[in-house]
């Protein structure tokens, strides 16, 4: 496993970090995120959402639980189920949500926020990104990524 660890100062940063990391994602890629409300979860996916050329606006979908865009690799379009557990409390709701044929879809990339909250469905992810709200400065974020 490789560990990479970056601070990001404010949401533009963020953002830019997670546009910059896109840049090693390809079709079939999970991606899990972990952090605290507030972290900067979402504000990360939207710079990755940047970076395939996302035309949809990029919001947590906290009660939908899930969000599907339409990205470009090379032109060519493919899906980003951009995922978020929060409210999730058991297996039975993922299945109701189609969560497994989601993240075995090898034709897209897959973000699950709040990925703790999988209740073991998720056995093997590509990353693993960390985020961690710094208490004394509201807008500095320290962000792990973990390739696994």
């Amino acid at each position: 496993m490789e560990t990479e660890t970056f601070t990001t100062h404010n949401e533009e940063e963020t953002i830019k970090l997670g546009e910059k990391f896109a840049s090693v994602l390809i079709k079939g890629d999970v991606v899990l995120f972990y952090g605290d409300l507030g972290a900067g979860k979402t504000e990360f996916i939207k710079g990755i959402c940047r970076h395939f050329k996302v035309d949809e606006i990029v919001t947590s979908p906290t009660f939908t639980i899930m969000n599907q865009y339409s990205g470009l690799i090379d032109n060519q379009e493919f899906t980003i189920y951009h995922v978020d557990l929060y409210r999730i409390k058991t297996k039975d709701e993922l299945d109701e949500i189609g969560f497994e044929d989601c993240l075995f879809s090898p034709d897209a990339i897959k973000l699950v926020e709040w990925a703790e909250n999988a209740n073991g469905i998720v056995k093997f992810s590509n990353y693993t990104v960390k985020i961690k709200a710094d208490f004394d400065d509201e807008t500095e974020r320290l962000i792990e990524i973990i390739k696994n």
